[in-house]
């Protein structure tokens, strides 16, 4: 049975906005009388008079007509589109709904989902496409995850090479409608192979489900079968096949990657193993499950040695007997892994667990149940090593070749080797039983040196030509043209391929071996020594290649003026008066919250930034002041990205960085990576790709760590909605005033001045970004948290307290170097931290008025009336009935009698009050509604301010984390909170308020 999450119910019913959707079926909503409610015709009955009621502030519909239905959107939709809970939440997840043929006539059927099988699929390529539809739906599944987890298979990279997915019985939801010949055609294949019954339901619902890949599929995208495990451990049956004889071979990339294999007996078993570090694993299909397509494969892979790893229950025991016995009349070296008790690998994993043991344990220890004299084996490290043919004499020759391979780097232009003290052989393992005889060569020694055809190497009367070297980037590829030549004969063999991919390097061996007459293991072994050459070469190469990315050095008069700049008292005063010199004319606020939110890129939760203004406006030119006052080394800045570009910057170290991007237009494609990468901290995608070994196609994960600071810019009028949620929107001053004194500016470069003052800007720049390299990625912690407050009247507030918490963080990490430096230990590691003053709030307070507030001044002028009459009222009641602001409630008829107003003028002006976020109604039964005044008086004069700010004067003047001892408290140290002179504009295209940046007694800088 498949269950939602219930954050996603959630916030589908948060989220989706009732009033667009409903009218989405065609309804036309209008207001209902003055209850605030919609009312229009209900889209579910043949309704020919208004009576669909829609109240949008609590997201809910009733309607009042012959239906009588209601609820919130999840109902409206099961009832519009006739359908299940299930299939209306997948509607509204992928927001396929609405859309109505004209006149409001409802569809004729359900609605359905975006198909995930391609229309023309058979075979194994339709199972390739049921098989990813079920991985996808995995991650939506709750109760499998906790099954998975409860297995301990809670690995993600099982999960994704694997493709383990989850029958959750949505599949039949997205295919075409069985009313129609695709979708009857559809269906009818789905029962062919089996997916679906006769009956229409899916075989393995309530399934994990694990494709099994064809034996010769090595693109890994034709499934063979598929293993369904119930996660019911309750119901009659919990393992299901697909009809019909098993096909396919689990991982069967082990078998051409070793010559040791363990065999399990199901398919939980073999994840497990592989869970636990033994890649080398397969299983057949229960205990009477060995087919011939496996026996075939290990031949034709030429494994030498298999594991057994069956239950020890009566059943396992039979077949480990019975299978033992025809692998050894075979010719296979036979062990046996032994579990306790009646246990399986998978409950034998979940009881190592902690205990430092693992199964790998079990390997190393499996049990030789063949003929003979026991055989010696490798360790269980060493077993899923690539075949290779190895000799006593092979550890001396290695370390020859190593030398060997550094003197032939120094050669090539560019590399450098680091020479070092030569160490002494290491003695060679004895040699482990081979059906192969071994040879009887002579110790030969490898020359090589550069020529202009490429790196040349002889091995006895063997000499192998190498190029494409140089075109190997990673040390993940060797993919070379090889060429190997008789000194005694005119033949040759030569092809391009990868060194590392066993398969391909065996194919060159065999072929190169007819063609010249040589023994195939001379061949092998010759290939051996090339790589360890090519390895060495290469690795010394990329080294040096590889960027350095050094921490740059401060000599000390350098470090000596930047920590002055961070001691001092007046420290945001000297931020503002730099960016002056720098010729940054006006907007105060903007240069300090950018620098500020460029600070917050050492901050756990970096703050996010967007500078918006028509063309040509300056917005690019702010962006640039305050990116130059940053080390460049710890900037990334683009013009545009692509959708998947965030993705694939596994390579590129972005922690703790700031991302620049020229315009916010030239993301529009990569603005759900942003938003991700700015919320979560880091960004993860599954994407295929081809494995280097194997040739064949898998799933591989790309990572990029944060935290982030990103930086962008916009001429768009209207933002992304949820980019806006996560960003400080910064406008840039675009009135007459500011173009005046930007020409004045202008003007002024043009001077003796100017150009002096240009000059020196790039001092003042070098010497801020020399401060913002001695700022450490300390921890803040607020002591007065508990006693701030902020505006709750919309979910989205919730974003904009983050970012008012996070511009508090970065005022206090700013000035770090006026603070005390704390040390906790948690977990035994020690954690430093400093905290936050009364003064930082007070900053961070000013500065949220400006870029998170709003201006009565937008109000018409009687609304703006009501306003300031309404706030002294409630003040005063307030104060009679010993109330806090936030607890006082009151009617529109109490404004009338006490204010005078009539009923139109109440009505009107208080709408707009609530519209404009000042006024908050609450509904408390049927049409009555009261409401709270958010507004707190301040800003009459039109300043810009942000409702529902703590003032900070009511701040305690001691906290639970001061620390007495040290004369942290900002009270008793003498840092008081007081108006400033108004001797400097502050903020913002309005002159006021103006703020001036006063030394407080213990340094830190004071509002």
């Amino acid at each position: 049975m498949a269950r939602f999450d219930q954050s996603v119910i959630d916030a589908i019913k948060t989220e989706t906005d009732i009033v667009a959707l409903i009218e989405s079926y065609g309804t036309k909503l209008k207001p209902r009388g003055n209850s605030g409610e919609l009312i229009g015709l209900c889209p579910i009955h043949d309704d020919k008079s208004p009576s669909l009621v829609v109240n949008k502030t609590k997201n809910v519909w009733n309607c009042l007509g012959a239906c009588g239905r209601g609820g919130d959107v999840i109902e409206f939709v099961m009832a519009a589109e006739k359908t299940s809970f299930r299939h209306a939440v997948e509607l509204l997840k992928e927001r396929q709904v609405g859309a109505m043929a004209a006149g409001g006539t409802k569809a004729a059927t359900t609605r359905r989902l975006a198909s995930p099988i391609t229309p023309t699929a058979e075979g194994r390529t339709l199972l390739w496409d049921v098989a990813k539809y079920y991985h996808e739906r995995l991650a939506e599944s709750p109760d499998a995850l906790a099954y998975l987890a409860k297995r301990g298979i809670d690995n993600a990279e099982a999960v994704e090479h694997f493709r383990i997915g989850f029958c959750d019985r949505t599949l039949g939801l997205r295919l075409p409608n069985n009313q129609r010949k695709a979708g009857r055609e559809m269906r009818s294949r789905l029962q062919d192979v089996g997916i679906l019954k006769e009956t229409g339901h899916e075989l393995m619902r309530g399934c994990l489900t694990f494709p099994i890949f064809a034996a010769d599929d090595h693109e890994r995208t034709g499934v063979g079968e598929i293993y369904g495990r119930r996660i019911d451990d309750k119901a009659k049956q919990r393992h299901f096949y697909l009809p019909g004889p098993h096909a396919g071979i689990f991982n069967s990339e082990a078998l051409a990657a070793s010559d040791e294999i363990v065999l399990c007996e199901s398919v939980i078993d073999a994840v497990s193993f592989w869970c636990d570090g033994v890649r080398n694993v397969t299983t057949i299909w229960g205990t009477n499950g060995f087919t011939d397509e496996l026996r075939q494969a290990f031949r034709a892979n030429e494994i030498r040695r298999i594991l057994l790893a069956f239950d020890t229950d009566k059943a396992g025991k039979a077949a480990t007997e019975r299978i033992s016995g025809e692998l050894i009349a075979e010719g296979y070296e036979v062990f046996q892994i032994r579990f306790p008790g009646n246990m399986d690998a998978n409950s034998y994993m979940l009881r190592l667990r902690g205990t430092g043991r693992s199964l790998q344990n079990g390997v190393r220890d499996a049990e030789w149940i063949g003929k003979g004299a026991k055989p010696a084996r490798s360790s269980s490290v060493e077993a899923a090593k690539e075949k290779t043919t190895s000799t006593p004499n092979d550890a001396p020759e290695q370390t020859a070749m190593a030398a060997k391979a550094s003197s032939l780097a120094a050669k090539i232009p560019g590399v450098e080797v680091a020479t070092e003290p030569a160490s002494e052989p290491v003695a060679a393992e004895p040699p482990t039983a081979s059906p192969v005889p071994k040879l009887n060569l002579e110790n030969q020694t490898l020359d090589a040196e550069i020529t202009d055809s490429g790196i040349v190497m002889t091995i006895g009367n063997r000499v192998y030509r190498i190029r494409g070297l140089d075109r190997n980037t990673s040390i993940d590829s060797m993919k070379l043209n090889v060429m190997v030549r008789r000194q005694d004969a005119e033949r040759f063999f030569v092809d391009t391929f990868d060194l590392y991919a066993a398969r391909v390097r065996n194919a060159f061996t065999k072929e190169a071996a007819t063609e010249l007459g040589f023994d195939i293991e001379v061949i092998k072994r010759d290939l051996g020594r090339v790589l360890m050459t090519l390895e060495t070469i290469q690795e010394n190469k990329l080294a040096e290649l590889e960027p350095k990315d050094k921490p740059v050095e401060i000599d000390d008069a350098d470090k000596a003026a930047a920590m002055e700049l961070l001691q001092s008292p007046n420290l945001v005063e000297r931020i503002l008066n730099d960016f002056d010199a720098c010729g940054v004319v006006g907007e105060e606020t903007n240069k300090l919250v950018g620098y500020l939110a460029a600070t917050s890129r050492k901050l756990g939760k970096p703050l996010a930034v967007v500078i918006q203004s028509s063309s040509a406006a300056g917005k690019s030119s702010l962006m640039d002041a305050v990116l130059s006052f940053i080390p460049p080394e710890e900037q990334v800045g683009y013009s545009a990205m692509t959708g998947q570009s965030l993705f694939y910057m596994g390579g590129m170290e972005l922690k703790n960085k700031i991302l620049s991007i020229a315009e916010e237009e030239g993301v529009a494609q990569a603005s759900y990576a942003l938003k991700l990468l700015q919320s979560e901290g880091q960004l993860t995608i599954a994407s295929t790709g081809k494995d280097p070994g194997s040739g064949r196609m898998e799933t591989q994960e790309y990572h990029v760590e944060g935290p982030v600071m990103i930086f962008l810019t916009t001429t768009a009028i209207d933002i992304d909605e949820e980019l806006m949620n996560r960003c400080i929107v910064l406008t840039v001053d675009e009135n007459r005033e500011q173009t005046r004194a930007i020409h004045d500016q202008q003007r002024e470069n043009e001077t003796l001045d100017g150009l002096l003052r240009g000059k020196r800007g790039g001092s003042v720049r070098k010497l801020h970004q020399n401060a913002q390299r001695l700022l450490r990625p300390l921890s803040v912690v607020n002591p007065f948290a508990k006693e701030l407050r902020f505006i709750d009247d919309q979910a989205r507030r919730r974003r904009d307290h983050m970012k008012y918490l996070s511009l508090i963080r970065s005022i206090a990490l700013l000035h770090q170097y006026q603070r005390e430096v704390h040390t906790v230990e948690v977990d035994g590691e020690p954690v430093q931290y400093v905290e936050v003053t009364r003064q930082d709030i007070a900053l961070a307070n000013r500065l949220s008025d400006q870029v998170l507030g709003k201006s009565i001044d937008e109000l018409p002028p009687q609304t703006r009336r009501l306003l300031i009459e309404l706030h002294e009222l409630v003040r005063s009641e307030c104060d009679a009935q010993e109330l806090e602001q936030t607890e006082y409630r009151f009617t529109r008829r109490f404004i009338r009698e006490r204010l005078g107003w009539g009923q139109t003028q109440v009505k009107l002006h208080v709408d707009r009050l609530i519209e404009m976020e000042y006024v908050l109604a609450h509904r408390v039964s049927g049409r009555h509604v009261e409401y709270e005044l958010l507004y707190d008086g301040r800003g009459r004069e039109g300043q810009p301010t942000m409702c529902g700010l703590i003032d900070v004067t009511k701040l305690p003047a001691s906290t639970p984390t001061t620390n007495e001892s040290s004369g942290s408290d900002p009270v008793s140290s003498g840092q008081t909170v007081e108006s400033s002179p108004q001797d400097r504009p502050f903020i913002g295209p309005s002159s006021d308020p103006r703020i001036n940046v006063k030394p407080s007694k213990n340094g830190a800088a004071m509002s």
